[in-house]
């Protein structure tokens, strides 16, 4: 016997047709977190100008005119130019591209290691577990930004070093987060049946544990992207960083920007203005991310469901039927 739902009791909130995962994500997003959406866009932004940069710079990133150096903004040079005569923005919209490929490059490598490491400690345990976590115990208590000097020190400067120092310093750390995740899911009676029909550790890991940590491995990516930009700031500021020619943020505030800081101070002030834009936007994306990902802070999944004693009502009227 059909059963008409409304007609049984109109106050009751029938379950709505739900949209994908990430449909719902993005329109939750710019309806509740209007700083985690303009962040996206900042980080949209980052992409599409690191991709294009030489179609979208007026000028080469090392163009020399002496004619015209430190001049300032103007309709020729929009932000000015350096000590050199080369174009401001040209080298900003380069240095996108430096930040882009060592910030995505670098939390590849971090979630990469922190993901094996954080899954293999967590599902195995024991001494397995032991042994990772006292490492990372070691390796924690050293201060990050001494690691990566050190070692920046020791192999030279270029992007791939910067991804490769960035990728181990952080992605140890971050395993500690990813054995959490795992040693709380690894509890939950479905991975303990799938352990009791015979399932392999390592299927278990890809189809019970990996999925069920998708939500962590996303927050700690967009974060870390941030991060990964700062540090390659910071060591390109100390002169460990990218090689001299290459433009980077970082760079251009240490070269031009502080030795010619008191005589033109814009020089230092737009790398340093996009640094702050960027790693703010994607700082913001990472936030609004972990809020709406975590049931912990997105007010359960009772929106779209029967609740209290509406759900109690709705099951009498079923069972008197």
């Amino acid at each position: 016997m059909a059963i008409n739902i409304e007609a049984a009791d109109p106050n009751i909130q029938v379950e709505k047709k739900r949209h994908g995962f990430w449909y719902d994500l993005f329109r939750r997003m710019i309806r509740e977190k209007p700083l985690g959406t303009i962040g996206l866009a900042i980080f949209i932004i980052l992409l599409i100008t690191g991709i294009f940069a030489p179609w979208l710079a007026p000028y080469g990133m090392n163009d020399v005119n002496l004619l015209d150096k430190l001049q300032g903004p103007s309709a020729k040079y929009l932000l000015g130019t350096d000590e050199l005569g080369r174009d401001i923005l040209s080298r900003l919209i380069y240095g996108a591209r430096v930040s882009m490929i060592i910030g995505l490059g670098a939390t590849l490598f971090t979630e990469g290691l922190g993901i094996t490491l954080g899954v293999v400690s967590g599902f195995i345990g024991g001494k397995v577990d032991l042994v990772i976590q006292r490492f990372v115990d070691v390796w924690m208590s050293i201060p990050s930004f001494l690691v990566l000097m050190t070692f920046m020190s020791i192999i030279g400067r270029g992007i791939f070093q910067i991804i490769l120092v960035l990728g181990i310093t952080v992605g140890v750390a971050h395993s500690r987060i990813m054995r959490s995740a795992v040693i709380n899911i690894k509890s939950n009676s479905y991975v303990s049946a799938a352990e009791a029909i015979g399932s392999s550790p390592i299927r278990m890991m890809v189809r019970h544990i990996l999925p069920n940590i998708v939500a962590p491995i996303i927050v700690n990516f967009t974060i870390s992207i941030g991060g990964a930009i700062m540090a390659e700031a910071s060591l390109s500021f100390l002169g460990l960083g990218v090689p001299l020619g290459v433009p980077s943020w970082g760079s251009m505030l240490s070269n031009e920007g502080r030795q010619y800081m008191e005589i033109a101070p814009l020089l230092s002030v737009w790398p340093g203005l996009a640094l702050t834009i960027v790693v703010y936007g994607i700082n913001m994306f990472g936030d609004a991310l972990r809020d709406l990902l975590d049931p912990r802070l997105r007010g359960g999944v009772g929106r779209y469901t029967l609740k209290g004693n509406k759900l109690e009502k709705f099951r009498r009227k079923l069972t008197n039927h």
